[in-house]
């Protein structure tokens, strides 16, 4: 909201950060209100910098801001939750940095994204706080993510035939949708799944945000779950991401 003297006051989660000039970072910031915007923090790299702990990558502050030219400056922060579990576990942190860049790449410019947020923050306080199975996470959030940014697929019965439950089913990453395998006819990548991991699914988009990563699967369930989601993303977003391959790394 507006503050004084042309400043705004804010609160903001650190998606990305990147040292610049001797001393500076410029952070990429999720906002409810603003969407996400690039803020310069000068000084926070600096030996006792009052900024320091408030731009760290995922840091959760009120931010009060100023506005010059493209670019907003960070005057204040004052950090409210920084995931302090994160930082214990290279699994987590590493899981924590995907999901925040497959965020990023999703979230708007200066768009309102208080969903989005709201996901993320969840997602970073279940693996940091609560102990959440990363394996149970990663495929939770991505399906979340990936409905909230306009890419939800049809898991409502086989979407070829009509059967109200899929037989065998596959998940179309092209077409976003689920059919009996025997329908799966024409290009695309078809993603086996499982009646379990469908109806995880229809839980995970439909069910209540809180209650998100309140399910459970069995191992091959699970890991069936989670290529439909990464090759689901895949499809959907045209794009790989570094921090998932780094992620991935770390599990061999």
């Amino acid at each position: 909201m507006p503050g004084e003297q042309g400043k705004t006051v804010t609160h903001g989660l650190i998606l990305r950060d990147t040292d610049t000039k001797e001393t500076d970072k410029i952070l990429t910031v999720l906002t409810a209100e603003m969407g996400k915007i690039s803020v310069i923090a000068r000084g926070a790299r600096r030996k006792n910098s009052r900024l320091a702990a408030a731009c760290q990558l995922f840091a959760w502050s009120e931010m009060t801001l100023y506005r010059r030219g493209n670019w907003y400056y960070l005057d204040a922060a004052e950090p409210e939750e920084l995931f302090s579990g994160l930082q214990k576990d290279l699994v987590r942190f590493a899981l924590a940095a995907y999901l925040a860049e497959l965020t990023e790449f999703v979230a708007g410019e200066e768009t309102e994204a208080g969903e989005l947020l709201r996901l993320l923050l969840n997602g970073l306080y279940a693996l940091g706080n609560l102990g959440r199975d990363p394996a149970l996470v990663k495929p939770a959030f991505t399906f979340r993510l990936l409905a909230l940014a306009g890419f939800e697929p049809l898991c409502d019965g086989c979407a070829v035939c009509g059967a109200e439950t899929a037989r065998d089913p596959v998940l179309d990453a092209v077409q976003g949708v689920v059919h009996c395998r025997k329908c799966g006819e024409g290009s695309g990548e078809k993603l086996p799944l499982s009646a379990a991991c469908v109806t995880a699914l229809e839980h995970i988009l439909h069910g209540p945000s809180r209650r998100l990563y309140s399910f459970t699967l069995g191992p091959e369930d699970l890991e069936l779950l989670d290529r439909a989601a990464e090759g689901f993303a895949a499809a959907q977003l045209e794009r790989s991401f570094r921090t998932l391959g780094y992620y991935k790394a770390i599990l061999i």
